[in-house]
């Protein structure tokens, strides 16, 4: 089945974008990452070396594989920040699909704050970048990030590293209802039923990094998270049944013949 998850002009064979922040070396988020069978690892910049050639590179472990490197902003809390950020990366890598985030309570929540993001989308739009943004899980900031150019939202399901799972299923469904361009559940994902989750309920993806990176097993979680988005997709495809509050037999009753009467 082709079933490609397009963003802007990359088209993605997998709808699994995975992280690579925690692991314990660049090994083991390769090894992970390729079970994964996710085609997009996203980096962060501010603290992952991907542009000095000099010293150990997450890019020299991905140099033989399909996968590409999404930077992202991790760390920048105003919108100046995150955009000489990327320009500066683009500069030295020549990649210009990037995850765009910019913290607002970097203390307690992680949470963006919507506002400096979306001055940050516009100029970064402009300069010709295909945007993939982290944003809270409101519709109406869906829908205005989507109109300065973003070409994917990227809702949290809850806290950065959490684990907690979809706290919101109703405003993944408000936000698929209100934008064209690819929603990706981003942040809080914990086990491979909360991915499941995200795609049966019409996520066009699911980003994870910290339910991979810190399992007791990463490689076989990766393995998990693969299949889950898989199920959940091919699950939302398929469409469920509706909800009943009684019960409806498997086997139906019409028509057959009822033995013991005359």
């Amino acid at each position: 089945m082709n079933d490609t998850l397009i963003v802007g002009k990359v088209t993605l064979g997998s709808r699994l974008i995975v992280g690579s922040g925690k692991y314990p070396d660049f090994q083991t988020t390769r090894d992970a990452t390729i079970e994964s069978g996710s085609e997009l690892i996203t980096v962060a910049v501010r603290r992952v070396n991907i542009t000095n050639p000099n010293e150990e590179n997450l890019l020299d472990y991905f140099k033989d594989t399909n996968i590409k490197l999404l930077p992202n902003s991790a760390g920048c809390t105003t919108a100046e920040e995150a955009i000489t950020l990327f320009r500066m990366v683009r500069e030295a890598t020549g990649i210009d699909l990037i995850k765009l985030e910019v913290i607002g309570d970097t203390a307690k929540t992680l949470y963006p704050d919507v506002m400096e993001t979306l001055k940050a989308c516009e100029v970064l739009a402009r300069d010709g970048f295909t945007i993939m943004t982290y944003t809270n899980d409101d519709p109406i900031m869906a829908k205005r990030l989507e109109d300065a150019g973003s070409h994917a939202v990227m809702p949290l399901a809850a806290p950065i590293g959490s684990g907690l799972g979809i706290q919101n299923r109703y405003n993944v469904l408000f936000i698929k209802e209100a934008v064209k361009v690819p929603v990706i559940v981003d942040a809080g994902i914990g086990c491979a039923s909360d991915a499941a989750i995200a795609m049966e309920i019409g996520a066009d993806g699911v980003l994870t990094n910290t339910a991979i990176a810190q399992a007791g097993d990463p490689i076989r979680m990766a393995r998990a998270m693969k299949h889950a988005v898989i199920a959940g997709r091919e699950s939302f495809l398929a469409g469920r049944i509706l909800k009943k509050p009684f019960a409806t037999a498997s086997s139906p009753t019409e028509g057959l013949i009822e033995f013991g009467r005359s």
